[in-house]
């Protein structure tokens, strides 16, 4: 889905706020971004996490699609940190 409609949970605006993640830059990963994980089983609503580089920076952004009011809801955006992730951010490692 384009997300020409991009609604924005109180989680996520937070935690953009605290990582220096802007609006764009996550607009950019939904539009152009890889899913990596898709979460059908996540209640309320199926979900599921897209990564994306923007400006050399790994971002992953949780979303579920509203087909029903064409929107794409950003639930969390975050910094994939190192440690816990494969290098190329596409894999969690397991501990």
């Amino acid at each position: 889905m384009t997300p020409e409609r991009l609604l924005f949970s109180g989680h996520a605006l937070q935690r953009m706020f605290r990582l220096g993640i802007g609006v764009d830059e996550v607009r950019l990963v939904v539009s152009a971004g890889e899913t990596i994980a898709d979460y059908a089983d996540d209640t309320p609503y199926p979900s599921r996490l897209i990564l994306g580089f923007v400006k050399g920076r790994p971002v992953h952004v949780v979303v579920t699609d509203d087909e029903a009011h064409a929107a794409c809801i950003v639930i969390t955006a975050y910094i994939p940190e190192e440690d816990q992730w494969s290098p190329d951010y596409r894999k969690r490692k397991i501990e």
